[in-house]
This record gives structure tokens, C-alpha cells and sequence, in this order.
């Protein structure tokens, strides 16, 4: 199956989350992948989030859309944008099919405020959660320093702007790909759509542990775009 793949890193992280995947599917089964940096300097709105993926965009006709983690609230402008064969969120936010929705829930940013800089910036995303609860989510210290070396600080002001929902941008075909539970409700949603759900047993960056099975994974739900 011919398609052109965006692997849509987080925000809050950079292309190196994406990059094993991103070798899989081109070395194994022959897809074109681009995989769009965040914006730099770091987002500091949404709208600057979304014209950085724009920007990079192939010029296809075939594109599956492949967002994970945050940058799921950006797949409905995406496909009111661009022809889009479909959409395949990886432990993602599933925005609802209208209105708008918050970039981070209150009790997240409720629990980042002490954290919050001098310069009225985040710490690097890694530096959010306990180093205990952190180690576990790399396969080994090279890829971990791989993966922070994209982190950006982003503005705390960024997890309180909304992301408004196009009407109709849920029409586009997609399928879900949850890593554990920690997007149970997301996963559920899913299959209330009726879209094809699949879940590996795995943390929020099992892309970096089973880059394999997590491009088999995306490659079999696109079947059904």
C-alpha cells in the first residue's frame, strides 16, 4: 500500500521520539515518511504548533497522519487543510468531533504551576515527572539523550490556550494505537467511533522500545483507510 506518512511528534518533544519508527517504515515497508519539527523557538500558541507541521508537510495526495501524544489536537485542522487519506493516533489525544478543546487538562496544569520558571516557561517535558517514573520510558541512556536534546521550554501559557475543532474533521477514516492505559478514555473513545483500535502492553514511549512492532502496528490499521 502506497502511502506518504506524517509522524507528528509531541510539542513538548522533538523528531528523535519518531526516529526509529520513522527507519522501520521506510527500510521494511518501503513508506515515505516525513516526520515535521516543532516550532523553534518553542510553541508558544497553538497556531504556531500548526504552522510548523504544515510547513512540514509533503506535497502528496496519500498522507496518513500519524500524531503522538499532544500532537493529536492537531490532526482536525490538518485534515480541513490537506487531502488526507486518513489518520492513525499513537497514544494520542482524540480531540471531540466539535468546539474546542484545552492543549493540557486542568489537573496538569494545576500540577505544573510550581514549576514554572522565571521566564514564565515549563522545564523540559522529562523534568515534569519524577526521574523514577521517567527512566522507564527509554530503552537505554543514549536514546534517553537523544530524546532531550529536542525538548523544548515551552511558555506555561501555552497549556492554557484551546485548540478550536473544525466541524467535519472527524469524517476523515483513523485508527488507534494505545501504548498501556495511560490514554484508557482516548482508547475507549475510539472504539465509540467505531474506528479499528489496537493496544500494546508498553509505556507512553514504547515507540522507542518496539519501533517493529509500533510500525506493524500503524501499517496494519492504515489498511483500512
Amino acid at each position: 500500500m502506497a502511502i506518504s506518512a506524517v509522524l507528528i511528534p509531541s510539542p513538548f518533544l522533538g523528531p528523535a521520539a519518531w526516529a526509529p519508527v520513522a527507519s522501520v517504515l521506510r527500510s521494511e515497508f518501503g513508506v515515505a515518511v516525513t516526520v515535521p519539527a516543532p516550532p523553534s523557538p518553542a510553541a508558544s500558541s497553538p497556531a504556531t504548533v500548526l504552522a510548523a507541521i504544515e510547513n512540514g508537510l509533503p506535497d502528496a495526495d496519500d498522507l496518513v497522519l500519524v500524531p503522538h501524544s499532544n500532537a493529536g489536537l492537531y490532526v482536525p485542522a490538518l485534515v480541513m487543510k490537506r487531502p488526507v487519506r486518513g489518520a492513525v493516533f499513537v497514544d494520542a489525544v482524540l480531540p471531540p468531533a466539535r468546539g474546542s478543546v484545552p492543549v493540557a487538562p486542568a489537573g496538569l496544569r494545576d500540577m505544573l504551576r510550581d514549576h514554572v520558571g522565571a521566564d514564565a516557561s515549563l522545564p523540559p517535558w522529562t523534568r515534569w515527572w519524577p526521574e523514577e517514573s521517567v527512566a522507564g520510558l527509554f530503552p537505554d541512556a543514549e536514546t534517553r539523550a537523544r530524546v532531550e536534546a529536542e525538548q523544548a521550554r515551552v511558555p506555561f501559557d501555552y497549556l492554557t490556550a484551546r485548540v478550536d475543532l473544525p466541524d467535519g474533521w472527524d469524517t476523515v477514516p483513523a485508527g488507534y494505537l494505545s501504548f498501556g492505559d495511560t490514554y484508557a478514555d482516548e482508547r475507549e473513545d475510539a472504539r465509540a467511533r467505531g474506528w479499528p483500535v489496537h493496544t500494546m502492553p508498553g509505556s507512553h514511549l514504547h515507540l522507542l522500545h518496539d519501533p517493529a512492532g509500533v510500525a506493524a502496528n500503524i501499517m496494519e490499521l492504515s489498511t483500512s483507510f
